[in-house]
């Protein structure tokens, strides 16, 4: 019989597949997973039928489309006024977690030290533990999921070797602010530690507020690798596309990782992706979107017993329960399923301790008919 050594014993399915698995079996609407329930533009997908028949069908090259790169670039540029070469500084990625995998893979050596602040996207602690590193949580609390960075400092020792930001935050909707990465500044300045910047929901910020993005602070652009997908900014999630921009230095070193891992991404989709992008339009437009259905979904909710946190960014809503049930969030997120048809996720699968503040998260990215269908059986809870 063969005996095999768990590289990461004790981890299991993801929470996400767990649920929506869940909601499958009892036909319940699936606000769990983050994926919209709608399609992405028509465009979009006649222009991958279109790279199709031009071509576009083998090896795109290792980093990147070229114009796909140039076209980031732009983008880049016109929302944050900075430049990277996209020769030189850009990597396209089967989407953002391979994107935050290969960023791991590439810096993280056994004893090292990585700050997460939870609750968390759930690849970065297992990731960080695959290649030997060592997982330092600051824990966030609710509803405001504020930092102190003194309290952060605290975490430092000689072998801190990255910190991972997310920003707008999933599962809480909380955005750092200003005053956060001038904080951060001064926390890393004249250190060798480096930033994994997780910046996938850059584009759903609300209420006239802006994305604080680490490459707009040039003592943070230096360190930095910052991930953004595809997948949220189309309405495509199953594309799995994403990009890393990191200076010539680190890039030169990920991609050294990345050609091994993936080696080039989906050529078709990249060259479609190129050419929708030339129209600004087709990205501009996507806060207002997302803000309006917070708004749906939060009016739709008030006639619940759900406690509503603040939303700032992200497409989830995060609500509590403790005013009327004791119950574990994992007990409770079940028990929606079961008893009221409605699938979210138990934010305590977002902190390595599974701390329970009686808190669940919602996706709004549905169609409006599906978020009323839910909010109406909620309403029962």
């Amino acid at each position: 019989m063969l005996n095999i050594q768990s590289k990461l014993p004790g981890v299991g399915t993801t929470i996400f597949s767990v649920m929506s698995k869940l909601a499958a079996e009892h036909k319940a609407i699936n606000l769990s997973q983050g994926f919209p329930d709608y399609p992405s533009d028509p465009k979009l997908t006649e222009l991958v039928h279109k790279a199709m028949k031009d071509g576009f069908n083998q090896y795109a090259p290792m980093p990147g489309n070229i114009l796909l790169k140039e076209t980031i670039t732009q983008k880049v540029h016109n929302m944050y006024g900075i430049s990277y070469n996209p020769d030189t500084e850009v990597t396209v990625t089967a989407g953002g977690t391979q994107a935050i995998f290969t960023a791991l893979a590439t810096i993280i050596n056994p004893g090292d030290e990585v700050i997460i602040f939870e609750p968390a996207y759930d690849c970065y602690a297992p990731t960080i533990r695959l290649f030997g590193g060592l997982v330092k949580t600051y824990e966030l609390t609710p509803p405001a999921y504020g930092i102190d960075w003194d309290m952060v400092k605290k975490l430092f020792t000689a072998n801190t070797r990255m910190i991972i930001l997310n920003s707008p935050q999933n599962p809480s909707g909380s955005i750092l602010s200003d005053e956060d990465m001038q904080a951060l500044i001064k926390l890393v300045s004249g250190t060798d530690i480096l930033i994994l910047s997780d910046e996938v929901y850059e584009h759903l910020i609300y209420d006239g507020q802006q994305h604080k993005s680490v490459m707009l602070y040039p003592e943070l652009r230096e360190r930095s690798f910052i991930v953004a997908s595809f997948g949220k900014l189309l309405h495509a999630t199953g594309w799995k596309l994403g990009y890393c921009l990191a200076p010539e230095k680190l890039t030169k070193e990920f991609r050294k990782v990345h050609q091994f891992n993936v080696f080039s991404v989906n050529s078709p989709m990249q060259q479609a992706i190129a050419e929708y992008l030339q129209d600004p339009e087709n990205y501009t437009g996507i806060t207002s979107f997302f803000e309006e259905k917070r708004n749906y979904f939060r009016g739709l909710l008030a006639a619940s017993r759900f406690e509503l946190l603040p939303c700032h960014g992200s497409y989830f809503q995060s609500a509590s329960y403790a005013h009327f049930s004791d119950e574990k969030d994992t007990d409770f997120s079940i028990r929606l399923i079961k008893e009221f048809g409605v699938a979210t996720i138990p934010v305590s699968a977002f902190y390595q301790k599974s701390t329970d503040h009686k808190i669940i998260r919602f996706c709004f990215a549905k169609e409006n008919s599906t978020l009323l269908q839910a909010a109406e059986k909620l309403k029962n809870v």
